[in-house]
């Protein structure tokens, strides 16, 4: 456990899981940076929490900006990547543009905030990077190809990094949360519905989602803030942890599935191998 107040770096921090991480790390008496499109929306933080909330407007999917804002604040100790959003269709519905918005939001505006602090947290050999996915990250489901796509791509970015950065003392830990009490539907983006899709898998999920999208979210946003933080105090915190009992269910299913599956291929998997050779298994 740390003991030691600490400085902490936040994105998307004006809702949802951002927000309620933002006031339990405050409440515990830390620094927080919280990085967001519209500072106004934590002026009432900001009064209750003065001198220990610093707010900085940031779009996070402006590349250019992230080294100076994190020479700014070379000094944190956590950083969290919690920016991200899906927008919802079949995959042949999206534009370009939203394509290319699913993979800067959800996937490189990460991978470019981690290059951006890491010299720093190098520099010092300690620190933490924790990465809010989802179990989206794991799993996927029609209308979220790009969504998956990038988030399936954070996850491997994160384990690979992770251990890449182990020798410096720094922690990655990866959050996979299920569906959160949030304002969902004022949030969630769709792309344009065509006719070739209104009937089918897609388009009920679309009338699912808008009819109980809102209703059937069960995540308590204080609660998983609380459950983060916990194990952020961890000397050596788990590299993946699930939050939500619709995750763990959803999770659970598809491992065991995908893990008889494998077992069922073990035949023609070592009949390809040349004979003599292991094949690829780092020590």
């Amino acid at each position: 456990m740390t003991s030691k107040t600490e400085k902490w770096f936040i994105t998307g921090a004006s809702g949802g899981l951002g927000l309620a991480l933002t006031r339990r790390v405050l409440e515990a008496g830390n620094t927080v940076v919280a990085a967001l499109r519209n500072p106004a929306a934590l002026a009432e933080l900001q009064q209750q929490f003065d001198g220990q909330l610093i707010t900085e407007k940031l779009d996070v999917t402006d590349y250019a900006s992230l080294p100076a804002i994190a020479t700014k604040h070379a000094d944190s100790d956590v950083i969290v990547n919690n920016a991200g959003g899906a927008i919802i269709g079949a995959m042949e519905e999206f534009t370009e543009q939203e394509i290319e918005h699913q993979f800067a939001l959800n996937l490189l505006s990460p991978v470019h905030i981690t290059r951006a602090f890491l010299p720093a947290l190098r520099a010092k050999k300690q620190g933490r990077l924790i990465y809010i996915t989802s179990m989206g990250g794991r799993v996927a489901f029609p209308g979220g190809a790009f969504y998956h796509a990038a988030k399936y791509g954070l996850e491997g970015f994160a384990e690979s990094t992770a251990q890449e950065v182990a020798e410096f003392n720094i922690k990655v830990q990866i959050i996979e949360p299920g569906s959160i009490k949030t304002n969902f539907q004022a949030n969630v983006r769709w792309t344009e519905e065509s006719d070739a899709y209104k009937n089918g898998t897609v388009g009920q999920l679309r009338r699912w989602i808008a009819e109980h999208g809102e209703e059937s979210n069960a995540g308590d946003p204080q609660k998983m803030a609380d459950a983060i933080y916990t194990l952020s105090q961890q000397a050596e915190p788990p590299l993946r942890t699930v939050l939500g009992a619709d995750a763990f269910q959803i999770l659970k299913g598809s491992y065991e599935k995908s893990l008889q599956s494998l077992e069922e291929q073990k035949a023609v998997s070592v009949s390809v191998v040349i004979e003599g050779k292991t094949g690829f298994i780092p020590e």
